[in-house]
């Protein structure tokens, strides 16, 4: 699916989100670099958005993974012409398994990804094996509002308009029926810091973004 939408998938992602999504990930980026990283994994990088921000804000090396090849080759492109290919390593990685060894990395991120884990637990404990000890993953994902009358118009928003736009743009008519559906299974708020506190990981905390749309999840390995 992420294969078949990897052409419009930056479009797609700014137009359905009104922009706001830049915001989004500038502030995970913000909270990132608080922690003076200076290797990070960008876990499910998709075609490498936030890791090119991570490196243009002063990371000094990004090693991007994505399960799509399709995704990982639009990401290569755009890092390419921006000149970032000796800061930027993008391959296409499994992240229940990902070639690294253990405490190799000073910091892991993930933005709009985690949600498309197979097997979240396993994926978690693999981000704990991969990070050193002290380091942070720094997670970017939609959440669900809870306040009225904004609950009402989020879902309208997400079960009506946004799958019809995804579709009609991305000629694909599952990949954005899938998007408001695996929002709507995923846990967000108190409950993603019990599955991250679950699988060990302390001073969990949460941010949440534009009324609740996204959230901003941050947890330290010991």
């Amino acid at each position: 699916m992420f294969n078949s939408i990897a052409g419009s998938y930056d479009f797609l992602n700014h137009f359905l989100s009104f922009g706001i999504d830049y915001s989004w990930r500038r502030k995970l980026i913000r909270e990132l670099l608080k922690k003076k990283p200076a290797h990070v994994i960008d876990i499910a990088t998709g075609t490498a958005d936030l890791a090119i921000l991570a490196v243009n804000k002063g990371v000094s090396k990004v090693t991007g993974i994505d399960l799509s090849e399709g995704m990982v080759s639009v990401g290569l492109q755009k890092v390419a012409d921006q000149k970032l290919t000796d800061s930027i390593d993008l391959i296409v990685s499994d992240a229940e398994k990902m070639p690294f060894p253990d405490a190799t990395f000073d910091a892991a991120m993930v933005a709009f990804g985690i949600r498309n884990f197979e097997d979240l637990d396993k994926s978690l404990s693999e981000i704990q094996r991969i990070i050193k000890n002290g380091s942070s993953v720094f997670i970017l994902e939609f959440s669900q509002p809870t306040k009225l009358p904004f609950r009402q118009l989020y879902r309208f928003y997400s079960f009506k308009i946004l799958p019809l736009f995804g579709r009609i743009i991305s000629k694909d008519p599952r990949a954005y029926s899938y998007l408001p559906e695996s929002i709507n299974e995923f846990p967000y708020g108190k409950d993603m810091l019990a599955v991250l506190e679950k699988n060990g990981f302390v001073k969990c905390r949460y941010i949440p973004l534009t009324f609740q749309v996204a959230s901003i999840y941050i947890a330290q390995k010991l």
